[in-house]
């Protein structure tokens, strides 16, 4: 092999290694994987949301998909050319975070252009960036543009974009205007920040999904769940916070000053896909009545370990006694639920049902009968015993779940994360529908806590130790 040839080969060998040391973003999930950064990047809803503790990975999520969708190689959506933003609080923040997980991410070769508003290209890292211009690889050039918070509602006007990465909470108004930007080029939201600023927008429209809206999806992280952070270092970091602060800073969970009512709830464990139920588990239904506000309506079977299952619902607001009855008709005969001796079906209801309406001579109870359903209003509607009941079933003394619900249970599952102490130690009057009849039907059942011994007086003490003495000598008088 001559000279030259061998001079190339290096130089070849040599160019392979630099990119490699370059190209980490060939590096990320593939030593260790973080389990839950690939369900946010494999998830293809347009609105997607990490809720996660600090050094949880949630940053990292946002800057490789960012990086992913301006080179045209996400491994789990149709690559195109796209323009995006990457939107931070403040310029500061924006320097010391996205950006810097951005250009970490970036292959110094795919970079076209940087654009600074302060410092110098050659060294971007310690400047503020504008925008970055791209390779991707259908040889054409993507744009990665940066936003702050602090600049206002109206720089975020008059621009169409293929997607937005919000780092950290934005306002509210200004994620209304990057979900317009994104509109007519059908383009993606995704999010990534410790939920610190309490019950904002994002707890209602994003956590709750209070309007139901389908593209809206998002995960949890929390220390345990990134790969290089040892378990020493998490309990070094543990022991330094209060309570309250590891609930938001570890777990990523939003808090209230009240806390939740159902803070065993874990959508986990409690949450589980639809599955065909015996008709020999069917029990009861629960209603929860409301004319202008929703009507609750919940079918509960119980499998022959006790375990309770929620498995429909029926929720709506102003609509008639009459079309209530006849969904919750229409969904028993879908489910193939039993009817009583008279024809009927049978639910659990509010002895509010009791009072008559204004429309009508009759009372809700009453009209429910006359359409086909015979309500029972003597329900036990105790507040904190039924709200201990319930917690029983979510985790009782043993640690175990008693209380699952169907994942289409959707309203139900956004209750009961919604669901917060407030003043006076009880729980806020709002979107409690579904929380209300789910107790009416536990109180309805036996107790999920292991029955407690009854406590003996002095003489049934002396009694119990009497006969395990005769029981004693029995045993010794056979072995001799």
């Amino acid at each position: 092999m001559d000279n030259e040839l061998l001079s190339k080969l290096l130089r070849i060998d040599k160019e392979i290694e630099r990119r490699k040391s370059n190209n980490k973003l060939a590096e990320y999930n593939k030593t260790k994987v973080h389990k839950k950064q690939m369900a946010f990047h494999k998830c293809t809803k347009r609105n997607r949301w990490v809720f996660g503790g600090n050094r949880s990975g949630k940053s990292q999520c946002g800057a490789v998909e960012a990086v992913w969708l301006a080179r045209g190689i996400h491994p789990f959506r149709q690559n195109k050319t796209c323009d995006g933003w990457v939107v931070s609080l403040s310029q500061q923040v924006q320097r010391d975070v996205a950006q810097s997980k951005i250009l970490y991410y970036l292959n110094p070769d795919w970079i076209v252009d940087i654009i600074m508003l302060t410092g110098r290209k050659d060294s971007a890292q310690n400047g503020v960036i504008d925008y970055i211009l791209v390779k991707n690889v259908f040889g054409e050039v993507s744009k990665i543009g940066f936003k702050t918070c602090d600049q206002g509602r109206e720089k975020f006007q008059g621009t169409s974009l293929d997607w937005v990465w919000f780092d950290e909470e934005p306002p509210f108004d200004i994620y209304l205007e990057c979900r317009m930007r994104v509109l007519d080029r059908e383009g993606i939201i995704f999010g990534t920040m410790t939920p610190l600023k309490g019950l904002t927008w994002v707890y209602d429209k994003i956590f709750l999904n209070e309007s139901a809206d389908p593209d809206v999806w998002y995960i949890e992280m929390e220390w345990a769940d990134n790969p290089y952070l040892s378990k020493a270092e998490i309990d070094v970091l543990s022991k330094t916070l209060s309570s309250e602060e590891l609930e938001s800073r570890r777990y990523g969970k939003f808090m209230a000053k009240g806390g939740l009512v159902y803070s065993e709830f874990d959508p986990n464990i409690h949450v589980i896909e639809p599955f065909s139920v015996p008709k020999e588990w069917f029990d009861n239904i629960s209603i929860d009545p409301g004319l202008h506000n929703p009507l609750s309506a919940h079918w509960y079977a119980v499998d022959f370990d006790g375990n309770i299952y929620v498995i429909a619902e029926h929720y709506m607001a102003e609509k008639t006694i009459e079309f209530h009855a006849n969904a919750i008709i229409e969904k028993c005969r879908a489910l193939g639920w039993p009817t009583g001796f008279d024809g009927r079906y049978c639910a659990l209801i509010d002895s509010a049902a009791n009072q008559k309406t204004l429309s009508s001579p009759k009372s809700v109870s009453e009209l429910f009968y006359d359409y086909g359903i015979n309500v029972n209003t003597n329900v036990n509607k105790d507040l904190f015993s039924g709200i201990s009941r319930v917690k029983s079933y979510l985790k009782n003394a043993k640690g175990e779940a008693k209380l699952f619900i169907f994942s289409n249970c959707v309203n139900m599952i956004r209750e009961i994360k919604g669901y917060w102490w407030g003043g006076a130690d009880v729980p806020i009057k709002k979107d409690d529908h579904a929380m209300d009849e789910l107790r009416y039907y536990i109180m309805s059942r036996p107790d999920a806590h292991e029955p407690e011994k009854p406590q003996l007086n002095e003489i049934q003490l002396h009694k119990e130790k009497l006969i395990a003495q005769n029981k004693r000598k029995q045993l010794l008088s056979r072995r001799w």
